[in-house]
């Protein structure tokens, strides 16, 4: 294999981006307990990405059915915690099987199923135990979460955690749970599909409507007799959510933000504003709700080898600031690493940082 290392991360197929893509991403969650380097190894080297997925397919789901099979006969054995570690494992090998483009449908949802199966067993298992949780939303489709609460008594701080239309909640448990709880944060992890695991994104909502979700989410929270209602975070995660930032926009009851405060939303709007004829009925690339004021700090993370250039970046950024005072951008250089798109070459350095300025923000709440 001709495979090397960018600033980027490990490209393992240089002639197959997408897959060398998601392989970066396993080999930085091995450092968070969603895979381990030589299991992702052994799988590359039996995978043939020119085959349409199928090998892809077929290795990862070898991976997650040993790793789940370990985690059972290991909870029988009375070895909770090597069952919960294979389970985190597991789960993140059947997520990312379900990846291959060209695997049909009935191949995804049963990786799927089998990943929320791994999911539930493991967060029923922790001490205190999570929950799967069911949010209102739309007439017909409701939201489904996992509420995984902080280890002491009392109304106490949470962050809820969402990401890009498409993006699984079942991923949150290995790669920021731990950060929270260790913090004494809950944390809910939510995604926009439901409890079906053949439901499709795009059969869920139009775009425009996305940021609806995140009001019902609060909703939800300050029900809840072990929260905080004046200490509630969110982490929006992945370039696609920037519904998150927009939903924190029209919502006053957040304490602190981690998104990326409308910068995507700026840039797609200075794309199409260079297409479109100047006139007095075209809004500029600030205009619409990027004109509300956040009331809550906002944290934006970017890496600097990402999609967006970092000079890009910290021009919108300081367009952004002009409005929103409180609001701080930090970028991962290429020397430090975590400099991948959504710091997926080393997720620990971003949450880290992350998780001290959310606690930050919730701790000064009670001040």
């Amino acid at each position: 294999m001709n495979v090397h290392f960018s600033p980027g991360g490990w490209i393992q197929w240089p002639d197959y981006e997408e897959f060398s893509i998601e392989f970066v991403k396993l080999l930085g969650m091995a450092q968070e307990g969603g895979s381990l380097i030589s299991e992702c190894f052994l799988a590359a080297s039996r995978i043939d990405p020119s085959d349409g997925g199928e090998s892809w397919y077929r290795e990862w789901t070898r991976m997650a059915e040993a790793n789940n099979a370990r985690a059972n006969a290991s909870l029988e054995r009375g070895h909770v915690l090597t069952a919960q570690s294979n389970w985190l494992r597991a789960l993140n090998y059947y997520q990312v099987s379900a990846f291959a483009f060209d695997i049909a449908d009935k191949k995804q949802q049963g990786a799927i199923e089998a990943m929320r199966v791994c999911a539930r067993r493991y967060i029923s298992h922790l001490t205190p135990a999570g929950e799967v949780v069911e949010i209102p939303w739309q007439e017909g489709h409701a939201l489904e979460g996992y509420f995984l609460p902080a280890a002491t008594s009392g109304r106490g701080p949470v962050v809820i955690c969402m990401g890009d239309p498409g993006h699984r909640k079942e991923e949150y448990l290995f790669k920021v749970a731990r950060y929270a709880r260790e913090r004494g944060m809950s944390l809910l992890a939510v995604d926009l599909f439901g409890s079906d695991a053949s439901t499709k994104f795009e059969d869920v909502v139009a775009p425009p409507d996305l940021e609806t979700s995140i009001s019902h989410v609060v909703d939800y929270l300050t029900m809840r007799d072990d929260i905080d209602e004046h200490r509630i975070g969110i982490l929006g995660d992945g370039a696609g959510s920037s519904f998150v930032a927009r939903g924190v926009a029209l919502d006053n009851r957040f304490t602190a933000a981690v998104c990326d405060g409308g910068i995507w939303d700026m840039q797609e709007r200075a794309f199409l504003m260079g297409r479109l004829p100047s006139g007095p009925g075209n809004a500029g690339a600030d205009g619409g709700w990027l004109r509300r004021k956040f009331r809550c700090p906002v944290l934006i993370t970017l890496g600097a080898e990402g999609w967006l250039e970092s000079d890009r970046a910290t021009h919108l950024f300081e367009r952004l600031k002009v409005d929103q005072p409180d609001i701080s951008l930090k970028i991962f250089e290429g020397s430090e690493t975590a400099s991948a798109q959504g710091h997926s070459d080393n997720p620990t350095l971003a949450n880290e940082f992350i998780f001290d300025w959310m606690a930050d923000r919730l701790k000064l709440a009670t001040n």
